[in-house]
């Protein structure tokens, strides 16, 4: 199987080195020194990483045959991809791999189906699961533990508990409707209230 473990950014210095934004929770071991990746476009690749470091807080990789700054910049947006056997687990029982979440049936706590997920999408703060509907519609749920309370992979399905208007946008609590509720607004101290 394979996985998508980084995606190639700018050029960094003269030398042939690159940024990259790591897209998978081993980096140490998909994208070490010697690691040989597909890339996407294929016309890009095999990159054989020749060294990688850190430097202010991003990793920079160097490949194989890309000795100056103009073959770094060819590189630019190319995604690296790696070989995974599928029968491969995590060694955090609490992390998975895209592949292993990817067709789990979501549901309530109570049961309710939700939809399926048919799409992770990775973001700076938290990952994003994309949910279609039985209706067709789509909906994005992060994968928070606050949210996302099991992982069943032998149910094949996550169960959620979202917060109200998550699921359904009617359910949803306007900050202002809420003020109204609770008789809080304009009730905030003014200059010289003790």
């Amino acid at each position: 199987m394979q996985l998508v473990v980084a995606r190639i950014g700018r050029a960094h210095g003269i030398k042939g080195e690159v940024t990259v934004e790591v897209r998978t929770d081993e980096p140490e071991l998909r994208l070490a020194p010697g690691a040989v990746l597909a890339t996407d476009p294929a016309t890009a690749g095999p990159l054989t990483i020749e060294t990688g470091r850190v430097h202010s807080g991003r990793l920079l990789l160097r490949f194989e045959g890309v000795k100056d700054r103009t073959g770094a910049e060819a590189l630019r947006n190319t995604l690296l991809i790696a070989d995974v056997d599928p029968a491969e687990l995590p060694e955090d029982p609490e992390e998975f791999y895209d592949h292993q979440l990817m067709d789990l049936d979501v549901v309530l706590a109570d049961g309710t189906a939700i939809g399926r997920i048919t799409e992770i999408t990775h973001l700076p703060s938290q990952d994003l699961f994309i949910v279609e509907r039985p209706d067709g519609s789509e909906v994005m749920i992060p994968f928070v533990e606050e949210i996302v309370a099991e992982i069943d992979l032998e149910e094949q399905r996550a169960v959620i508990t979202p917060p109200p208007g998550l699921i359904d946008a009617s359910e949803a609590v306007v900050a202002s409707a809420r003020e109204e509720e609770t008789g809080t607004e304009g009730s905030a101290p003014k200059a010289g209230d003790a």
